[in-house]
């Protein structure tokens, strides 16, 4: 990092005020916020649709289903699916764990590809933790594949029936 304040004149330089200032703020609050509002707008939108739909139904007379409005609810999860969850997830994770892991393994054998670069510090932490997050889940899906193995066996049948 730069001095900001250099011989009584103030040195501004922009590549340390959009790494150091905008980048974190942008990253911690106005990405998050911009998400949410999305999300919340998106929810509100078919809402409005769906009453909008019923109205019209209502004022011509038709009956209306009230369960065909209910898309929110989902059906009950099965084992199968909660595994293939863990699995997706554990891919996921470990093969972020292992880019990460790459790239702080590059930054070290030739410094000056990584130098300046974002996260060069925090590559091999975050690999690490990334690799070790999937690894268990990769545990807990064989675990769980193995135990639950006569559950996904009965859930089967079941759907075929």
């Amino acid at each position: 990092m730069k001095p900001l304040l250099v011989r009584g004149k103030l040195n501004i330089d922009i590549d340390t005020i959009m790494e150091d200032i905008l980048v974190p703020i942008f990253i911690c609050v106005v990405l998050p916020v911009t998400i949410v509002w999305l999300v919340m707008r998106t929810k509100q939108n078919e809402t409005n649709r769906k009453a909008e739909i019923m109205l019209k139904a209502i004022e011509a007379g038709v009956p209306v289903d009230m369960e065909q409005f209910n898309t929110g609810k989902k059906g009950p999860r099965t084992v199968k699916q909660d595994l293939l969850e863990k699995l997706t997830g554990a891919c996921i994770t470990t093969f972020m764990g292992i880019a990460f892991i790459v790239w702080a393994i590059m930054g070290y054998l030739n410094p000056a590809y990584t130098d300046g670069r974002l996260f060069n510090r925090l590559a091999p932490m975050t690999g690490g933790v990334l690799l070790a997050v999937g690894i268990g889940l990769f545990i807990s899906y064989f675990v769980g594949k193995r135990m639950l193995s006569k559950e996904i066996e009965a859930e089967e049948k079941k759907l075929e029936q």
